[in-house]
């Protein structure tokens, strides 16, 4: 049995955005930016996925961009503003628990000669708005936080932490990294009072590749990329049409029936999580009342992360120890160390993550092998 636990990683692209993005590569291959009908029919194609996405974000067409996905759009949204406001002031606030495309960034601005301000969070992985407004200065120029925490699914406060930084400074830009969010909860960019939120395709069944930004009209932001001027002059080089196809039926059918997906994705979650944390020194790290409905963190004390992972690939079943997107796996997860946990729990930490694919037989499974496998490891761990 094949058990796929690991969604927030990336999600297997629906059917039906591979036959669009094949049809597209086959018959539909003209360059949007030709005068001729191929042309015209590519950029048909982009048109028509980004109608689809505005009706989902209730925004207008000229106020999305895309990307290559959710690290693009995260560095076109940061250091684009950044650049586009830096005669105004360079101090920015983001929180101190950012996916490495945010944090990464954040190194470079210092290096750049930004200064940036770390929000610590609190035992649950939530960041306050408090903590937000008190580090807003008259110099700041940008807030940077994530909607859902890609590791523990802790759910960040983002329209009350927009609204206390722009009563503290109404000039501040508010980022929010929707990657994990969006196609989970809600995610609209004006309930949020966002001026620039990150999507990421194939987080929502799209392709890898695939993704986009939205930049609030008005909003100040300098292009990272330049040549031809595509995409409104934002980001230059010839539009990836197969993809945005595909990431355009993603997002159509991420939307159909949502609330019942989200309410088998949860009830996954749930089950997991009562069935694992009922074993001795099993714990979960998420807020299963309040956090991201597809993400539980669980800590099995007295073995490795990286043992109980092969483990478990070995019996079909595929998790992950942390964010993927990481290049260093053997570091200790900063989320889980600014949570407060003990050494114990941080070494022995997995991420378990749903989607609408999964089924209770699978959870079932999970649990059973997990039931008859930990003692066996922590018995040759201790030996």
């Amino acid at each position: 049995m094949e058990v796929y636990f690991d969604n927030s990683a990336t999600t297997r692209v629906y059917d039906e955005a591979i036959d669009i993005m094949v049809k597209t590569m086959k018959e539909d291959y003209g360059n949007p930016s030709s005068l001729h009908l191929k042309g015209l029919d590519a950029e048909h194609i982009i048109k028509n996925s980004s109608n689809k996405i505005c009706k989902v974000l209730k925004c207008l067409p000229e106020e999305l961009v895309f990307t290559s996905g959710g690290t693009e759009s995260n560095n076109m949204a940061i250091v684009g503003s950044a650049l586009a406001k830096k005669r105004t002031g360079k101090h920015i606030v983001v929180s101190a628990v950012e996916h490495a495309s945010v944090s990464a960034v954040m190194q470079f601005l210092i290096r750049e000669g930004f200064e940036v301000t770390y929000v610590p969070c609190n035992e649950k992985g939530i960041v306050s708005p408090e903590s937000f407004a008190d580090a807003v200065r008259e110099d700041t120029i940008l807030v940077s936080c994530m909607h859902i925490n890609n590791e523990v699914g802790s759910i960040m406060p983002v329209a009350d932490i927009s609204r206390a930084v722009k009563a503290k400074n109404p000039n501040v830009y508010f980022h929010v990294d929707a990657i994990q969010s969006f196609g989970k909860i809600e995610a609209i960019p004006k309930n949020m009072g966002a001026d620039l939120m990150s999507v990421s395709g194939h987080k929502i069944h799209g392709p890898k590749g695939s993704g986009f930004l939205y930049i609030k009209k008005g909003t100040l932001i300098r292009p990272i990329i330049y040549g031809g001027g595509q995409q409104k002059n934002m980001r230059s080089g010839t539009e990836n049409v197969p993809a945005i196809a595909g990431l355009g039926v993603a997002v159509d059918k991420t939307f159909e029936n949502f609330d019942n997906k989200i309410g088998h994705i949860s009830s996954l979650r749930n089950a997991l999580v009562e069935g694992l944390t009922s074993i001795d020194e099993v714990y979960t790290n998420s807020d299963i009342t309040n956090g991201a409905p597809h993400i539980a963190s669980i800590s099995f004390v007295g073995v490795r992360a990286e043992v109980m992972l092969h483990a478990l690939e070995d019996k079909g079943i595929f998790v992950s120890s942390g964010s993927a997107c990481s290049s260093n796996k053997s570091k200790e997860s900063a989320v889980l160390t600014a949570m407060g946990l003990d050494k114990k729990r941080l070494e022995s930490t997995l991420r378990f993550s749903f989607g609408e694919e999964n089924t209770m037989e699978e959870v079932e499974y999970a649990i059973k092998t997990i039931n008859e496998m930990l003692p066996v490891l922590r018995h040759y761990v201790r030996g």
